[in-house]
């Protein structure tokens, strides 16, 4: 059964160092929580404190409504999904998988249906005897995937798993971790530093900074209405413009600065009967990526830098650095930062 997971003011230090300064969240059951951030961010600290790695100077963490704040990590019914794989060489994969079980003591009939059942929820059942050297990445992280599921964890927690992966077989493994969890029916907290990974699967993400939490909400939300500078510039790419940019800057009254993504802006003249807030400059600078074009505009205005445009789906390229090209937004596509 899911558990929720509840973290009231959690702090650690490490000497001098502040690693989580009074991170509370609350987790819900069955659901695939990111924990999204720069390196040294705490992400991976505060999920070491859900797993019983490290004790928190002060605060209490709760795991289906039992305080699990001073427990050591056997007891707290979690299994861990590392960045390494962590897999034995000399053992086969029902081995390496069946391990855990036989920390437990649970008795072998019960241990091989459970490892059968593991290796199946990832697609690797046909493949037990095998050992590690003989598997891909992505079959090896499959496996360490089966091997924190077969002790049925009330939690399963995932420390960049698909880091070692190519581009390809993260894209694969990545709906397959979603897959799993929600087959399983599983409370997941995963921390990556990959926006596109955390986008892409996660229920929720809080975005973390320099210990603390920027801002906790559903993927949509955390992109399309970031709460100030540094999650709008880390979740993906926009563009910072002052509030008078698109004329009368009352309508912004209270910002000290607007985020514009760069595929919110159009190129040309609105539809006739749209809102929009317009604006031209210099078109230049143009890549070409097939699916997208990115462009550089320059809006000739003092202190405002080079503007990016993300055209989608571009039929035709001019790269002279002279054309003049008028743009629009969408004005719900604008939002206003009140930190600069």
């Amino acid at each position: 059964m899911a558990v929720d997971v509840k973290i009231k003011n959690l702090t650690k230090r490490f000497g001098e160092a502040v690693a989580l300064d009074g991170v509370s969240l609350d987790i819900r059951p069955g659901e695939l929580f990111f924990l999204l951030g720069p390196s040294g961010c705490g992400k991976t600290t505060l999920l070491r404190h859900v797993a019983g790695f490290y004790e928190p100077d002060s605060g209490s963490i709760e795991i289906g409504g039992a305080d699990v704040t001073r427990l050591p990590p056997h007891k707290r019914d979690t299994g861990m999904v590392f960045q390494s794989y962590a897999l034995w060489p000399h053992m086969t994969l029902a081995q390496n998988v069946a391990f855990g079980l036989e920390m437990r003591k649970v008795p072998k009939a019960e241990a091989d249906r459970r490892v059968r059942e593991a290796l199946a929820a990832v697609q690797m059942e046909d493949k037990a005897e095998r050992r590690p050297n003989q598997l891909s990445g992505g079959q090896q992280q499959r496996v360490a995937l089966a091997r924190a599921l077969v002790v049925q964890p009330r939690c399963l927690l995932l420390d960049e798993p698909l880091s070692n992966l190519d581009a390809k077989l993260r894209l694969e493994m990545r709906m397959e971790i979603r897959r799993i969890c929600k087959a399983a029916g599983l409370t997941a907290i995963y921390v990556t530093h990959d926006q596109k990974e955390a986008l892409s699967i996660a229920d929720r993400i809080a975005v973390m900074r320099a210990g603390r939490l920027e801002q906790v909400g559903a993927p949509l939300e955390v992109y399309r209405k970031p709460c100030n500078r540094f999650v709008a510039s880390f979740i993906g790419e926009t563009n910072f413009l002052p509030p008078d940019f698109f004329g009368d800057a009352s309508a912004f009254a209270g910002a000290k600065s607007l985020s514009v993504r760069p595929e919110a802006i159009h190129l040309g003249t609105p539809p006739a009967g749209i809102p929009a807030l317009r604006f031209s400059g210099n078109l230049h600078g143009t890549v070409y990526l097939g699916e997208t074009a990115e462009h550089l505009l320059d809006p000739g205005v003092p202190g405002v830098p080079e503007i990016k445009v993300f055209e989608l789906n571009p039929s035709m390229l001019a790269r002279d650095d002279s054309r003049r090209a008028d743009a629009w937004v969408p004005p719900a596509d604008v939002v206003p930062l009140i930190d600069g």
